[in-house]
Order: C-alpha cells, then sequence, then structure tokens
C-alpha cells in the first residue's frame, strides 16, 4: 500500500497547491487551461487507444459496457453524489466540485501504471511504478484544481479506494489478468480518457461514468473469444 499512500499524497498537495493558484486566475484563463487539459487527454486516449491489438475488442466493451453502465444507472449515482457534496460543501451557489471529483477521478484511476502498479505493489512490494504515477498525477492535479476547484482532492479517495483494493487483492488479479487483458483494458481506458477530453473541450456532454464497465467487458471479451473459437465449427 506504500505506493497508493504516496500517489494519494501526491494528488492532495497537487490540489491544495491548485486551488491556491487558481483564486488568483482569471476565467479566461481558467477556460482556456481547461481547454489545454482536453486537448492533452484526447492526446493521452488516443495513444492508449492505439496499443489495442484488435479495434474489435475495445469497440464490444464499450457497446456493451455503455449498456451495462446505463441499465445500472452509474452515470446518474455520480451525478447525485456531485450534487450531494457540492451541497455539502458550497451551500446552493455555483460549484464545479461534483465535475471535479468525477473527471479527476476517471483520469487517476484509468490506465495501465494504476493497474499493474497496484498488483506489483501487492505481490512485490515494489512501488516504483505507483511513485513516478503520482509524480504524473501531483502535476495533473495542480492544473485540474486550479480550473476546476478544490473537489479534485476528493479524488484521492477514488485513488485509496480502486489502487488500494488492486494491491490488496493483487495474487488474486495476477492470476486472473494476462498480458493480453490488460493490453485491451488499457486500450478501453484510452478511449474512456478521450471521451473526458472531449467533454472538458466542450465538444459534447457524454454520459462518461456509464463506460466505465467497459473496463471490466474488455478483458472478459479476451477471455471469451478462444473459447467461441473452440465452439465454432
Amino acid at each position: 500500500m506504500i505506493g497508493t499512500a504516496i500517489n494519494v499524497g501526491a494528488i492532495a498537495i497537487g490540489s491544495l497547491i491548485g486551488v491556491g493558484i487558481g483564486s488568483r486566475l482569471s476565467e479566461d484563463i481558467q477556460t482556456t487551461v481547461v481547454s489545454g487539459l482536453g486537448i492533452v487527454c484526447t492526446l493521452i486516449g488516443i495513444k492508449m487507444g492505439l496499443g489495442t491489438e484488435n479495434v474489435l475488442m475495445p469497440m464490444g466493451a464499450m457497446l456493451i459496457g455503455a449498456v451495462v453502465g446505463e441499465l445500472a444507472g452509474i452515470q446518474s449515482a455520480l451525478d447525485r453524489l456531485g450534487r450531494g457534496l457540492q451541497r455539502l460543501c458550497a451551500g446552493s451557489g455555483p460549484s464545479r466540485i461534483g465535475e471535479a471529483f468525477v473527471t479527476a477521478s476517471l483520469i487517476f484511476c484509468i490506465g495501465p501504471m494504476a493497474i499493474l502498479g497496484s498488483i506489483q505493489d501487492g505481490l512485490r512490494g515494489d512501488f516504483q511504478l505507483l511513485a513516478i504515477k503520482s509524480m504524473l498525477d501531483g502535476f495533473a492535479a495542480v492544473a485540474f484544481a486550479a480550473t476546476l476547484g478544490w473537489g479534485v482532492l476528493l479524488s484521492a479517495l477514488s485513488i485509496l479506494v480502486v489502487q488500494g483494493g488492486i494491491t490488496l487483492f493483487a495474487e488474486v488479479l495476477d492470476r486472473i489478468l494476462t498480458e493480453p487483458m490488460i493490453t485491451e483494458m488499457s486500450a478501453t481506458g484510452g478511449l474512456i480518457v478521450m471521451a473526458i477530453g472531449i467533454k472538458l473541450l466542450k465538444l459534447k456532454d457524454l454520459r462518461i461514468a456509464s463506460y466505465l464497465p467497459a473496463l471490466a467487458m474488455a478483458p472478459a471479451i479476451v477471455w471469451l473469444l478462444p473459447l467461441l473459437r473452440d465452439w465454432l465449427p
């Protein structure tokens, strides 16, 4: 859990610095910075997505995952959580706490470094990969918190739950997740990160959280395809 603790600390410190800086930035600067973050997220998402060995796998994962996510009401639940956080922390006035929390949580928790780093930390106590991720997340937290507000700080809780959970169950996940599964999961995660970029650029207001089940669908599809080939004549 050392790697996750470092990651949580980096995001917390970066968020606090970002909030301090953000109060001194004009609205035009904040809008421009958010657009820049959207462009970077789109680039990262494309790069991750291109890592797929078969584009049909992330495509299938996204389609099935979207249906599952909508039926489960994931986006609606997170929207309610965001509104609750806003009422709790900012009263009835305008606030981006919910948006900041959801956006930062998705970006920090999705990706091969989060998965592989947490597994390595749990199996061998090797937190080097998570330490590198912590540095990247810390700088990103500064930028996000400066424009979206201190709701980014709450994403540290998401890191604690997600990466901490993976670390605790690392031995089980290491037996289940093969390299092809992680590859397609990362590619699918890239599409979700790209969707975040599109939303930050205000090109379309996507229901991003509804795609989260796609991260589980991707390795499931990789596992099922060989079985289907054996069953087909």
